[in-house]
């Protein structure tokens, strides 16, 4: 079996990943990563590609300290190790293209890693937890959206999973109480979403054109949408604390930003006031 052996000075998490993505590649070779995190001493790195000459290991190695991946380059020609410089050639491309000097501050590709990470899993949370999907994971959402039908709910909570944050959408439906997980959820994560009787009907009639079905249909009813917006309306007045957004009219856009600005506004003063 081959081995490859990622160093750096970081957590190696990011070449880790490139390295296993690349690998599977190779079908039918079986590859051992081992990865070394956190390599800042000389003799640490001496210590490291002696033991990769010892293994015909290839070094694959994210450096940002100019230094340190010198040392590593040197030893490697020393040892007669075969090696990847991971980050250094970018590095140095970019460095000549903006004209400036790289910080050489290691982790900060981690960083970039972990917010990238934070994002496609808050995806993936908003996802699975749609249209009230999973109710027993309400209390893990940082923030719960609640509205009857067609009130925007899943394209914003996509919208603000792609800005990190787990959201969770519950729909309001006539005659049924929402679930009792919601409850359990801290009300200043919690927003209510309304919009404007005539507008909530040409949305639901266009809807019902799209699926080829009869605009007689309940469902695009004026009376019976007064009649849900009226049940929504009586179950945000028991819950004071949970901001309601019109959304009549607004791009996805502007109705998370004000759903943003409020939740960062609360998130601010529990920092303060703890």
């Amino acid at each position: 079996m081959k081995t490859v052996m990622i160093i750096s000075d970081a957590t190696g998490e990011t070449a880790e990943r490139m390295v296993r993505a690349a690998s599977l590649q190779f079908t039918g070779v079986p590859v051992n990563v081992r990865t070394y995190s956190r390599v800042r001493l000389e003799t640490e790195c001496e210590q490291l590609i002696e033991k990769a000459a010892e293994l015909k290991a290839l070094v694959v190695f994210t450096v940002v300290n100019a230094e340190e991946r010198d040392l590593l380059a040197k030893l490697v020609e020393r040892y007669n190790v075969e090696s990847v410089d991971l980050i250094g050639a970018l590095i140095g491309k970019l460095g000549s293209f903006l004209g400036a000097a790289p910080a050489g501050v290691p982790g900060l590709l981690h960083t970039i890693s972990e917010d990238y990470f934070r994002r496609i899993e808050a995806v993936e949370f908003a996802v699975k937890n749609d249209d009230g999907a999973e109710p027993r994971n309400l209390p893990k959402a940082d923030l719960v959206l609640v509205g009857i039908s067609r009130t925007s709910k899943t394209p914003l909570s996509t919208y603000l999973a792609q800005r990190g944050l787990k959201v969770a959408n519950v729909p309001l439906v006539l005659g049924i109480d929402p679930p009792e997980e919601l409850a359990q959820v801290d009300e200043r994560k919690v927003f209510g979403l309304i919009i404007q009787p005539d507008m909530l009907m040409h949305i639901r009639q266009a809807r019902l054109k799209h699926l080829g079905m009869s605009n007689d249909a309940e469902y695009g009813k004026r009376q019976h949408i007064n009649t849900e917006i009226t049940y929504c309306r009586e179950i945000f007045r028991k819950h004071p604390n949970w901001p309601v957004i019109d959304v009549t009219n607004r791009a996805i856009e502007e109705t998370a930003a004000d759903i943003l600005r409020i939740y960062q506004e609360r998130m601010s003063a529990d920092r303060a006031a703890g």
